[in-house]
Parts: structure tokens; C-alpha cells; sequence
């Protein structure tokens, strides 16, 4: 029995640990021809990636749902190899549920997919609370201190840009609200700018050159990436399906992430991979622009994958 037990602390120690990519040797400098990319970038669950570059830096969110301190942000110098940044979402005060007090909890709700910007000098994070509204979180240092306010309204899987001193939030599932707001935050007015795409989530709203884009993923098993672009950032949009649910013949898992360049003008996109109990990893891909369009082409190959071990299989091993 103990050798039983000592096996599945082993197994679920080396399952449950964020293990960075034995293949990246930790030598990139900067992403080049030399850098060995070997997807998932890390062995953990680390779900809707959003990512912004500030400098030479970039800095990657994800979802905790109801886990505290939460909002795990990582930093990198060159895309392949991350590091802990901070925790900035330390508690969500105006629920019970998430303070494990007068006999109320909560399981899989929570802080959701959140958006990430630098402005002036300035983080942001706005995150979604479906079931505690949402929330501002602004820090000088992603490292340092967080200030956190409450915000009157939720927006469901946001994508924030700042754009001539106003705020705008592309947000909601199947039918997406462009939201307008001003720098501090306040409410003004919202209109619908895409209707009736089912299971489409997880805004990131971009201006780059002329253009407005709406990067977002159709959820769901399998799933799919896609793009919206528009010269007014109240449409009307026109949609480029750029990953399709089927990859050669297979369901796709790798979607939902945003879209970012580096120092020398490349553009790339980290989503995530739906790898079952495993969890969903954060998946490194080329873009390219053609036409005005970012375009993404899934690279898929056999690369090491963390052993998967059955309940059947643990309790055989510990008969040897």
C-alpha cells in the first residue's frame, strides 16, 4: 500500500507541476531561425492566453477560475521560455462563495478569461466574474502592487483597447457588444457588431494599420480560430475563418489566444490546446499577413507529450 501511494504522489507531482519544454535550452535570446519551438510551450493547464509585449518583455494571463491569488501572469524575453510574474487577483471581496465563509463555496466560476493591456505607462487587466460582475486591475509593475476596482457591468470574455482617450471592450458569446467607455472606466454606450455566430468567445480586440480586428475562437470540442476586421471600430465586420474544427482530417484543439509582434515587426499568436485531463497548454504559432488578414497555419508535429497514466495501470504497477 505504501508503494502504491508513494507512485500516485510521483505521477500526480510530475502531472499537476508547470514543467517547462525539456527542448528549449534556455539559449534564445530573442525568437529566430536557431530556436528550437517545441509545442505546448509549458507542461501545465494554463487556459485563454492573452499576451502583450511591453519593451523586450511579454507577459502572458490566463484563467484560474476559483483558485486565490489568481490572474497567474508570466513573463519572457524571447517566447519559449517563462518565468512567474505575479498573481495580481487576490480575492473577489464581494462573495461569500470565494471567501469560503458563512458556509458558501464555489467550483469552476470565478475570474474567467480576462484581456491585458499597457497604456501609458500603465497594466491593465480587465476580468469577468460571471457571478460577481467585473473587474479593473491596474499596477505600474506587474511585479509590485495591484489596485483592484469593481466595475458596474460584466463583459463576458473581454478584449479591451484604448483608441483616441476612449476605452472599447469587444465582449459576449454568440452575439459580440462593442462596448465604449471613457479612460476612467465609465460606462457610455455599447452596439452589436457581430449576431448569431453560435459558440463564438473569447474576444481580442486589436487596431493595427487601418484596421479594427476582433481575434476570437469558436468554442467547444473541436474548435476553431477567427477574425473579424473593420475601419470603424462599430463595423460593419467581415470575417476570415483562419483555423478550421478539423486539422488533416482531425478535430482541432489549439484556438482561443492573442495576437502579438516582436521588436523586428514578426507577428505570432499563442492559443491554447485543449489536451484533455491534462488541461489546455499554451500553443506558439507563426502569423503571417496577407491582404490585410493575419493569417495562422497550425503547425502540428510529433513532439513529446507527458505520459498519459490510467487509474488501471497505477493499481497493476503496484502489484510488481
Amino acid at each position: 500500500m505504501k508503494r502504491l501511494a508513494l507512485f500516485i504522489a510521483v505521477i500526480l507531482t510530475t502531472l499537476c507541476t508547470a514543467t517547462p519544454n525539456p527542448a528549449h535550452n534556455g539559449q534564445c535570446s530573442m525568437l529566430n531561425a536557431q530556436c528550437s519551438i517545441i509545442n505546448p510551450l509549458i507542461f501545465a493547464d494554463f487556459p485563454d492566453p492573452d499576451v502583450i509585449r511591453v519593451g523586450n518583455t511579454y507577459y502572458m494571463v490566463s484563467t484560474t477560475m476559483h483558485h486565490f491569488p489568481g490572474a497567474t501572469i508570466l513573463k519572457s524575453n524571447d517566447l519559449i521560455n517563462w518565468e512567474y510574474c505575479s498573481q495580481p487577483l487576490t480575492q473577489l471581496s464581494n462573495a461569500d462563495n470565494y471567501n469560503l465563509i458563512n458556509g458558501h463555496n464555489a467550483y469552476a466560476r470565478g475570474m474567467w478569461a480576462c484581456s491585458m493591456k499597457y497604456h501609458n505607462g500603465m497594466f491593465y487587466l480587465l476580468i469577468n466574474g460571471n457571478d460577481t460582475g467585473g473587474w479593473l486591475l491596474t499596477a505600474n509593475d506587474p511585479e509590485g502592487e495591484w489596485h483592484m476596482r469593481h466595475l458596474s457591468r460584466i463583459y463576458y470574455d473581454p478584449g479591451m483597447l484604448f483608441d483616441n482617450g476612449k476605452v472599447y471592450v469587444a465582449c459576449g458569446i454568440g452575439n459580440i457588444q462593442m462596448c465604449e467607455l471613457d479612460e476612467d472606466f465609465n460606462y457610455i454606450r455599447e452596439q452589436r457588431v457581430v449576431s448569431d455566430k453560435q459558440g463564438l468567445e473569447g474576444c481580442h480586440l486589436y487596431k493595427i494599420g487601418e484596421y479594427y480586428y476582433i481575434y476570437a475562437t469558436y468554442g467547444g470540442w473541436p474548435s476553431g480560430q477567427t477574425v473579424f476586421r473593420s475601419k470603424n471600430i462599430f463595423g460593419p465586420y467581415e470575417e476570415k475563418l483562419l483555423v478550421d474544427k478539423t486539422i488533416d482530417g482531425r478535430p482541432n484543439t489549439i484556438h482561443q489566444g492573442a495576437l502579438f509582434n516582436t521588436p523586428t515587426g514578426e507577428w505570432w499568436t499563442i492559443m491554447q490546446q485543449d489536451l484533455g485531463c491534462l488541461g489546455r497548454m499554451p500553443n506558439l504559432q507563426p502569423v503571417t499577413w496577407h491582404d490585410g488578414w493575419p493569417m495562422v497555419d497550425i503547425v502540428i508535429k510529433n513532439e513529446p507529450q507527458p505520459e498519459m497514466v490510467n487509474a488501471e495501470s497505477i493499481a497493476n504497477r503496484s502489484k510488481l
